[in-house]
């Protein structure tokens, strides 16, 4: 295998690298995933789920397109949510709380499954660079390993250093090194680096809690799934989470040793996450408040292991436990491990192009974690684009980019590009100005024409989603064709204190009404009929009522992000001289002669860039 030349080798098997190397070797595109622990792949680093606020979107997405998460987040479930189901269903969001050792186990069993794709376990330690190309990989033993393309995929681990109170030490992860050489490297190349922060709490005995001290959090009555493939199925059964409540006497623990927190005596100087701060940051920010809940979560189906989501802490060990221990529910907790905060480099993502290619270096690509995110799921999109692209680029293909009203995955490297971070991006639903469009209910009918045409996404998944399209579109014709009677329809309408009918109606006025939903109208017999002669299945009805019930919104959305988006086809030339604008702000001649927007609406998202410079751009390109 040394003396092969790869089309992409992929550095790294979080979720990110094993969605890069399923997609590049799904593509047909010879593939390497190189990673320091095999048994390590798609490790669940931090806490034991997948999906939540439009994270659960993006998993839908990524398994819309061909990618994997979708699948392994079913098969390894313990748990479903629907997430703000009260909301409008835009801001729905599927969650599963996952079997954290199965969910690794069918990441990589699928992987090996996977055709076109080799594995190598081992340090990367540098790039093998010729002139302003890649060429390959060299890993600690000092072997050379050819290729065409490379996805560098290194999550934390980039000369990564792990806190514990005033003690460190170098690290990726708990029990593992950090890797080395390559942040190095790339400086020497050219590129600009940064330092991030996160962190994750103490794993505790289940056996030592007292669960009826707390409110149990169960799954959904009817659970959904995430994958819209016809290989997994709904939970018949569920695992509950807990919750718990910190207290003022919990508080004042913890304070007690913030003279030895590396948060807070200058030894960690990176930025964490803004919206999932340590317990110690949150005690600290919002002094005000008494109590923060802790969700009680277990790791699977039989381990006793349990993540006490909402403690992440970098404090000393001995001021965990005495805090913790002080939690109702809590009284006689055992430590499986502490909590603690590590430190790891990063590369601001706006020296990166739409494809995540490297500006830099041609076919070098970046993906997840290294990009400034946080999350699974935002790693895993990027690790899936980065793949699709490294593999276009070998076949000499044009890059498939997602626009910001085709997917969260668009938003969320547009947003990268464009406005680069300072901090750990985490995706969430007001980032998507289009997020009537983007729902988590549709990623299939938005997605997998995309990933059939890619050759990821199979013929099969096709013909289902257009079968649903299909069908809820003929069940939305029938509502405005089909009229009911006031006899009829009234007392349904009054069971639901809706106003009556004075004469026949369309059902669709009446399935319109804010407070009447599929199940009431089931109740009228054409449209039971209809359902049973037609076999419709609850993902059909599903469609249809939003459809319903959101045509307007739908209607105007996609009209605001018609007219936003015809500037997205206004190209800027390559290597545009932004400096002979003298009419247009300093400020925004800089940021689009370092970032090299490639449309003028990419350009107009640039932070710093006002509406009078892109108007100015616009005279100066002749528009």
């Amino acid at each position: 295998m040394f003396n092969k030349i790869y089309d992409v080798i992929v550095v790294g098997g979080g979720h990110a690298g094993s969605e890069a190397a399923a997609a590049a070797a799904n593509m047909g595109s010879s593939t390497l995933l190189v990673t320091m622990n095999l048994q390590n792949i798609a490790q669940m680093s931090c806490n034991p789920a997948m999906g939540g606020i439009a994270k659960g979107q993006i998993v839908r997405e990524i398994d819309a397109l061909g990618g994997y998460s979708g699948i392994v987040s079913d098969t390894s479930a313990i748990q479903f949510k629907m997430l703000n189901k009260s909301k409008g269903p835009a801001m729905w969001s599927p969650r599963v709380q996952s079997d954290r050792m199965r969910f690794a186990e069918d990441w990589r069993l699928m992987l090996e499954q996977t055709k076109n794709l080799d594995f190598y376990q081992e340090m990367v330690t540098g790039l093998v660079v010729e002139g302003d190309v890649v060429k390959g990989v060299r890993t600690s033993l000092g072997l050379e390993i050819r290729g065409k393309s490379v996805v560098l995929t290194n999550g934390t681990f980039l000369n990564g250093l792990i806190h514990i109170g005033d003690k460190n030490f170098g690290g990726g992860r708990a029990g593992e090194k950090a890797a080395t050489g390559i942040t190095e490297q790339l400086i020497d190349l050219g590129f600009e680096s940064g330092r991030m922060k996160t962190g994750t709490p103490p794993r505790v005995d289940g056996r030592s809690l007292d669960f009826s001290k707390m409110s149990e959090q169960p799954g959904d009555a009817v659970p959904e799934k995430f994958s819209y493939s016809d290989m997994t199925k709904s939970l018949t059964t569920q695992r509950s989470c807990h919750m718990a409540h910190t207290s003022l006497d919990v508080h004042n623990l913890l304070r007690e040793g913030f003279d030895r927190s590396p948060m807070f005596n200058g030894r960690i100087q990176s930025l964490g996450p803004r919206y999932c701060p340590s317990i110690e940051d949150k005690i600290n920010r919002f002094a005000d408040k008494d109590s923060h809940q802790l969700f009680v979560e277990p790791e699977g189906w039989n381990t006793v292991e349990y993540y006490v989501n909402g403690f992440s802490t970098s404090l000393p060990e001995d001021v965990q436990f005495k805090a913790l221990s002080a939690v109702k529910g809590f009284e006689n907790v055992k430590f499986f491990r502490p909590g603690y905060a590590i430190e790891y480099d990063y590369f601001p993502p706006t020296q990166l192009t739409h494809s995540l290619e490297t500006k830099i270096i041609n076919g070098l690509y970046f993906a997840g974690q290294i990009n400034g995110t946080t999350g699974y799921e935002e790693a895993a999109s990027q690790g899936l684009m980065a793949g699709i692209n490294a593999s276009l680029k070998v076949q000499e293909k044009e890059s498939f980019i997602l626009k910001r009203n085709e997917a969260y995955i668009g938003v969320l490297i547009d947003d990268l590009i464009t406005k680069g971070t300072e901090e750990p991006y985490r995706m969430f639903t007001s980032r998507a100005e289009y997020r009537t469009l983007l729902r988590q209910d549709n990623a299939d009918i938005r997605l997998t024409p995309k990933g059939y045409d890619l050759g990821i996404s199979s013929e099969k998944r096709l013909r289902r989603m257009e079968e649903k399209l299909s069908k809820a579109e003929a069940f939305v014709g029938f509502f405005k064709t089909q009229s009911i009677k006031p006899e009829d329809a009234n007392p349904i309408l009054e069971s639901k204190q809706s106003a009556p009918i004075r004469q026949s109606d369309k059902l669709f006025k009446i399935f319109s009404r804010p407070n009447i939903g599929i199940e009431d109208v089931r109740k009228f017999e054409p449209v039971e009929s209809y359902i049973r002669d037609h076999d419709l299945d609850n993902e059909v009805m599903e469609q249809t009522e939003i459809q319903v019930k959101y045509s307007g919104y739908i209607a105007k959305e996609k009209n605001n992000a018609d007219k936003l988006t015809r500037l997205e086809y206004v190209k800027i030339p390559v290597g545009y001289d932004y400096s002979q604008i003298k009419s247009m702000s300093y400020e925004a001649r800089e940021k689009l002669k370092k970032i090299q927007p490639v449309t003028v609406a990419q350009a107009s998202r640039i932070s710093g860039v006002s509406p009078n410079d892109i108007s100015v751009l616009l005279v100066y390109m002749g528009r």
